[in-house]
């Protein structure tokens, strides 16, 4: 089953448009290393500062577009992990060795997929 964690903690700086990427850290490579192994790994990326967020919101037929996060918080998405484990069980055990874990918190979610059924994988239908 695929599951989204997404990771949040406190704001951190980092270069926008142009900068350089900040270097990952080897405990974050040594976390995703540990998913890949597994075979749960499917993706992942860090998010850039709330700073460089545009909200979008549509009322009726009008469109409002500001600058920002869409709340203040504390604690902001920095990023997610999508992965593919047998079940939420196994979901939790990577969400507790995630480093965001020990300073923030990882929000487990099971996917839902959009996809529509293939003819082929319904009974009964040719």
């Amino acid at each position: 089953m695929r599951y989204m964690m997404l990771i949040y903690g406190a704001e951190q700086t980092s270069p926008v448009g142009g900068g350089a990427a900040p270097e990952i850290s080897p405990e974050w490579i040594a976390y995703t290393d540990w998913l890949a192994g597994r075979g749960w790994h499917v993706g992942g990326e860090r998010l850039a500062g709330t700073t460089s967020a545009t909200t979008v919101r549509v009322r009726g037929t009008s469109r409002l577009v500001t600058d920002g996060p869409f709340a203040e918080t504390k604690e902001v998405l920095g990023g997610y992990y999508i992965v593919d484990c047998p079940d939420l069980d196994a979901a939790l055990q990577a969400a507790v060795r995630c480093p965001g874990a020990a300073v923030g918190s990882v929000e487990v979610r099971p996917l839902i997929s959009m996809a529509p059924p293939r003819a082929d994988d319904m009974p009964g239908v040719d």
